[in-house]
């Protein structure tokens, strides 16, 4: 109760604060808005402008100005200003989105990155790649990148379009 009145007093916006929970070591730049259900957990950092909807879980994350998330899971990863993610997407393992994404419903990204402009909207598995700007990653895309024995990284290229049911082998 304590911490959320010091962030109310602060300037965040919280829209249910008896269902918000935020942890002692998280930082907040207000103004930043949390919905019902939003958990913020250990070294969290939410940037100013962030729009933080119901279902969200952050732990350890880093989040630039005016990010958008709902319904999803931001664990050990970082996301630029003005993206949105979810609803129930899966950022976690070194993930760092870019500026201006849209990370969408039931996408995961694992140890990845993207460039600016970024969009992969649903059902899609990146994980172990690098992704350029401008990328469009269709619906039931994968990344395939673990032989057996080694996992090989994928890259893709600033301005690339990923049709839809893409298997991408490293």
């Amino acid at each position: 109760e304590r911490i959320r009145t010091h962030w109310l007093a602060a300037g965040a916006t919280l829209r249910a604060p008896d269902r918000a929970w935020i942890g002692p070591r998280v930082r907040l730049c207000p103004p930043v808005t949390l919905w019902w259900d939003v958990a913020l957990l250990g070294d969290t950092v939410v940037g100013a402008g962030c729009d933080l909807r119901p279902g969200t879980l952050l732990e350890n994350a880093r989040l630039g100005k005016r990010v958008r998330v709902e319904y999803s899971v931001v664990r050990d990863a970082e996301v630029a200003s003005g993206t949105t993610v979810g609803p129930f997407a899966h950022l976690r393992g070194g993930a760092r989105i870019g500026p201006d994404n849209r990370i969408g419903n039931f996408v995961e990204v694992k140890k990845s990155t993207t460039g600016a402009g970024t969009k992969a909207s649903h059902l899609a598995y990146l994980g172990d790649a690098t992704i350029g700007a401008g990328v469009n990653v269709g619906a039931g895309t994968i990344t395939c990148n673990y032989d057996g024995v080694t996992k090989h990284p994928t890259v893709i290229g600033d301005g690339a379009f990923i049709g839809s049911d893409t298997i991408l082998v490293a």
